[in-house]
């Protein structure tokens, strides 16, 4: 008989869904079953359970017409008792097969899923920054989680149930015809009085549901944007709490009302479905009353009891396969997506031969006529020329948007040129070792990221092998070791979600440590003193000083104390480096770089004691 609770889940195509139904080739089915080749031995394991199980499941109803044939009605108390426990006995086989079926089939579809979740992960880890600059941070997740556990379903459920209902279902047909050709017809005929209405009122609910799921998702926005930290903290600071109570409100309302027409949807559905659950029954013993009275003597009434146990059983089957092109339909589409991004090319890996010197790295660098652009008609970098020897210092300066951050980008290949060539120790940095040349490249950015965890798991992530005496070495480089010291717990001090627990500067030096830790040939400092405070960015700037001076870098500021400090400046304008040269040489052109130095420069260092601001002022 029908399950009483009413369809739950959809058993139709959204028009979205056949719009983008995919192709499905043999190419296809054989990358899909590439999956399940490691594992045949279990799936045969499987298969074999599948069929022993759906075989034993069914004998029990055969048994009823036994027992009520040949122990009730023949009177015999040994028959009876004989094959109600032949009858518990299939039915305790049955359900520990069926245990184990259920296992293995777990056991293969974590396993798979474990093989696809480790390769996307390897493979998305591949992918550049254009990938990850292009594609929207949630399909990326929800390719990893959800898509991927969808595999599993797709195994433990959708393939196993088209064995084991096929299995059931022709088995039982045969029974049936076996036992009485003319009331397995009736009913056969019987079972669309369960299916029709069941497909029908499971649309009308689905209907409803995806109404509820869009909701659902309304109230997650509201819940995700305001009780953020940054949310909460906007919300606050506008004085917008009953206007986003009241959103909150009145989508819980909507939610609330969905809910209880949802609940409803079925109620009336359910009162025919278990009236034609009796019709189907009654129908057959009707049927088989008027065989067995008038034109078969030999039908007994345990035969038209196992008939009437039979159709009970054959209508999950039919409702299920009926439905299984909708569930096959999903399952492609799912592994489609997931191949989609497992085909997405790798832009930047190592070639080949890649060279991988020995000994340490000088960090030399050197652009040569080097271009680049994110789309083709928007040019960012044209004919930069430049050499950085080992030991020396560059600044580099510019308007906002002018590629400055893009121009340092390339040194790593977190993007790789569209014309001319990096260097990096007067070898293509296309032709290194990615690892090698990664290692040897050291950045400290604007937008500093710590994991949520404590300082020394932050630190440690650089180099997971430091001792204690490393860490504390890099703190004091960094200028950060005072404050560590004052925390309760130093080193093993929380840093809250992406260092929020933190000020700016903490973070930044922080940063720096971690970077000190890795002790890289070439240090890139992207706008570190951005956005700080004086005194944030002069504790910053006492520990950038000593590492320049002691090792190759490039610096990228819009505070003069620190572009003072190079060997020389480059300035970028307009994707090309439109002067270079000592701050007093550029200040004497007149040109960009003394617009910026009047706009920016001077603003910057505007709080600083005279003494200090005129000391900088006249270096070189």
């Amino acid at each position: 008989m029908p399950p009483m609770g009413g369809p739950r889940r959809q058993s139709f195509l959204t028009e979205e869904e056949k719009k983008n139904r995919p192709k499905v080739t043999k190419e296809l089915l054989k990358r899909i079953f590439s999956y399940l080749r490691p594992y045949w031995k279990q799936l045969l394991v499987v298969l074999i359970a599948i069929v022993v199980s759906s075989f034993l499941s069914l004998m029990p109803s055969v048994l009823t017409g036994k027992i009520i044939d040949e122990g009730l009605i023949g009177r015999s108390m040994k028959k009876l008792v004989t094959f109600i426990v032949l009858s518990l006995v299939v039915t305790l086989g049955a359900n520990l097969i069926g245990v184990l079926e259920s296992y293995m089939n777990t056991w293969i579809a974590q396993h798979i899923t474990y093989d696809m979740r480790n390769k996307m992960y390897k493979h998305l880890q591949k992918m550049s920054q254009r990938f990850f600059t292009s594609n929207n941070q949630g399909d990326i997740i929800t390719r990893m989680t959800s898509d991927i556990s969808g595999v599993q379903q797709i195994i433990t459920n959708t393939l196993t149930s088209i064995l084991s209902n096929s299995i059931t279902l022709i088995v039982a047909l045969i029974v049936m015809f076996q036992q009485s050709w003319v009331l397995a017809l009736v009913g056969i005929a019987v079972i669309p009085l369960f299916i029709i209405p069941t497909r029908s009122a499971g649309k009308t609910r689905w209907s409803i549901t995806a109404e509820s799921q869009a909701c659902s998702d309304e109230i997650n926005g509201i819940l995700n944007e305001t009780m953020s930290v940054s949310g909460q903290l906007l919300v606050k600071l506008f004085g917008m709490e009953q206007v986003e109570y009241n959103k909150y409100k009145e989508a819980n309302g909507r939610m609330v009302k969905l809910n209880i027409r949802e609940g409803m949807a079925g109620r009336w559905f359910r009162v025919a479905l278990n009236t034609f659950s009796s019709i189907g029954p009654m129908l057959l013993y009707l049927a088989g009353g008027i065989l067995m009275m008038q034109f078969d003597s030999s039908l007994t009434v345990g035969d038209i009891t196992v008939l009437v146990a039979l159709l009970g059983k054959m209508y999950g089957p039919v409702n299920q396969l009926l439905n299984i092109q909708v569930d096959w339909i999903r399952s492609m589409a799912m592994f489609t997506r997931i191949f989609e991004y497992y085909d997405m090319p790798v832009e930047i890996e190592s070639a080949p031969d890649a060279i991988r010197p020995a000994g340490r790295a000088n960090g030399e660098v050197e652009f040569k006529n080097v271009g680049f652009y994110y789309e083709k008609d928007r040019q960012i970098l044209k004919d930069i020329n430049f050499t950085l020897e080992h030991g020396k210092c560059i600044a580099v300066v510019g308007p906002s948007g002018s590629g400055k951050s893009t121009l340092v980008n390339l040194i790593p290949r977190l993007w790789d040129t569209t014309s001319g060539t990096v260097t990096f120790d007067n070898i293509d940095v296309r032709k290194l070792d990615l690892e090698y040349l990664r290692e040897n490249i050291g950045i400290v950015s604007q937008e500093t990221y710590l994991f949520n965890g404590t300082i020394r798991e932050n630190l440690l992530y650089a180099k997971p092998d430091a001792t204690e005496e490393e860490l504390i070495n890099a703190c004091k480089k960094a200028n950060i070791y005072d404050f560590i010291e004052k925390q309760d717990t130093g080193l093993d001090t929380v840093v809250g979600n992406r260092g929020l627990k933190l000020s700016g500067g903490e973070k930044q030096r922080i940063s720096i440590a971690r970077v000190l830790l890795k002790d890289p040939a070439l240090m890139i400092f992207d706008e570190a003193t951005s956005a700080l405070d004086s005194i944030s960015e002069q504790k910053i700037q006492d520990a950038i000083e000593p590492l320049i001076a002691s090792r190759t870098s490039i610096l990228i500021a819009h505070r003069l104390s620190t572009i003072l400090a190079a060997d020389e400046i480059l300035v970028i304008n307009d994707g090309v480096i439109a002067e270079r040269g000592t701050h007093n040489q550029l200040i004497t052109l007149g040109g960009v770089y003394s617009q910026l130095y009047e706009t920016q420069f001077c603003k910057a260092t505007a709080d600083k004691e005279p003494d200090a601001f005129d000391y900088t002022e006249g270096e070189e």
